[in-house]
C-alpha cells in the first residue's frame, strides 16, 4: 500500500472576508494551498484503476463553490470550511490546508492560517 499524497497549489479565488464594513462588502482575493493524504491501493498505482483513485477534481469543485459563494469573518473560519471539505472522503487519512489572504496588511504579502487534520486511529 503506498500513501498518496495530492497537492492542489496556489488556487486562487475571490470570497466575502473580513469583519470591517469594506471587506464585508466587496469580494478579496484568498490564495489556498491543500494537502490531501490518501491509501494507493495497488489497483490505482500499478493497474491504473481511476475508480480506486480520489477524485481531486471533485474535491477542488467543492472548495470553490464553498468559498466562492461564503461569507467568512474570519480566517480561520473559511481554512476550517475548506479542511472539513477536504476530508469527506472516508479513504482521507490527513489534510491540511493553508489559506493566504493578500494584502491583508500594509507591509507584508500576505496573511495566512493553516489548519490540519488527521483522521483518528482505531486503538483495539
Amino acid at each position: 500500500m503506498h500513501n498518496a499524497i495530492i497537492n492542489i497549489t496556489n488556487l486562487r479565488l475571490r470570497t466575502f472576508i473580513g469583519f470591517n464594513d469594506e471587506e464585508r462588502e466587496k469580494k478579496q482575493d484568498v490564495v489556498i494551498n491543500i494537502e490531501i493524504h490518501y491509501p494507493a491501493d495497488t489497483e490505482c498505482v500499478q493497474l491504473d484503476e481511476v475508480d480506486h483513485a480520489l477524485n481531486y477534481k471533485t474535491i477542488t469543485k467543492s472548495v470553490i463553490k464553498l468559498v466562492e459563494n461564503g461569507h467568512f469573518l474570519l480566517l480561520e473560519k473559511l481554512v476550517a470550511d475548506i479542511l472539513s471539505e477536504c476530508h469527506q472522503h472516508p479513504d482521507v487519512s490527513f489534510a491540511r490546508v493553508r489559506v493566504d489572504k493578500p494584502h491583508a496588511l500594509r507591509f507584508a504579502d500576505s496573511v495566512s492560517l493553516t489548519l490540519e487534520w488527521r483522521k483518528a486511529r482505531n486503538i483495539d
